[in-house]
C-alpha cells in the first residue's frame, strides 16, 4: 500500500473514527446537575457500530488529503500530485494506464493529471525506447527535488494524526486498516450480498 494511502487512512481514529452519540450533552459537558452525561463516562469503543465505519473512514481520508494537500501548497503541488511523484520515485519511467491502476485512479484522471505536471515542470512524457507507440512518463529534476518535501510533509502529517498514539496502537491501525483494504480490493459487493 502506498505510503500516501497508508498515511490518510492512520488518521481514521485520530479523527475520533466518526460520530459521538450522546444523551443531549456533548462529551464531557456537564449537565445542569453539575454531573458528567452517562456517555461521556463510557469507554470510547462502545460508542460505535459498523454503521459509523464507512462515514468515518472517508472522513478520515479526506482530512488527511486536506492537511498533505496544504503542507504541499509551498511547492506548487496540487492533490495527488504527491502520489504520482512518489510512484514515478520508486519507478520511474511508468505508462499513464500503470500509474492509474497503482495509485487507484480512472485512467482519463491521470491523463489530465499528468498533463498538468508536465505544464508544472514536474514530469515529462517520452516515447518507450522499445516501443515507440508506448509513451512513459518520467519524473523531471524538479519532480525528484520535491520527493524529500514531499516525504517531510507525509511524516508531519502522520505525527499530527497519530498524536497520543503509542507505537502498538499505529502498528495495530495499520494492521487493520490494510485488512479492510485487501478485503475490499475486487470484490462486488453485489456477489457478496447474494452468497
Amino acid at each position: 500500500m502506498p505510503l500516501v494511502y497508508v498515511s490518510v487512512l492512520r488518521n481514521v481514529i485520530a479523527r475520533g473514527c466518526g460520530r459521538r452519540k450522546t444523551n443531549g450533552n456533548k462529551m464531557g459537558k456537564k449537565s445542569k446537575d453539575g454531573k458528567k452525561s452517562k456517555s461521556a463516562k463510557k469507554k470510547d469503543h462502545g460508542e460505535y457500530s459498523l454503521a459509523d465505519l464507512s462515514p468515518a473512514l472517508t472522513q478520515a481520508a479526506r482530512s488527511m488529503r486536506t492537511a498533505v494537500s496544504r503542507s504541499l501548497t509551498e511547492s506548487g503541488l496540487y492533490a495527488g500530485q504527491d502520489g504520482v511523484i512518489l510512484a514515478l520515485a520508486s519507478e520511474d519511467g511508468l505508462a499513464a494506464g500503470a500509474l492509474a491502476h497503482k495509485l487507484g485512479v480512472k485512467a482519463p484522471t491521470m491523463t489530465r493529471t499528468i498533463g498538468r505536471m508536465e505544464a508544472q515542470g514536474f514530469v515529462e512524457r517520452r516515447a518507450d525506447a522499445e516501443d515507440a507507440r508506448l509513451t512513459k512518463v518520467y519524473l523531471t529534476q524538479t519532480g525528484r527535488n520535491s520527493v524529500a518535501q514531499i516525504e517531510t510533509s507525509a511524516a508531519a502529517c502522520d505525527a499530527l494524526a497519530t498524536k497520543g498514539f503509542s507505537d502498538k496502537d499505529i502498528r495495530s491501525l495499520v494492521k487493520l486498516l490494510r485488512t479492510i483494504d485487501n478485503n475490499l480490493l475486487g470484490v462486488d459487493l453485489m456477489e457478496e450480498d447474494e452468497s
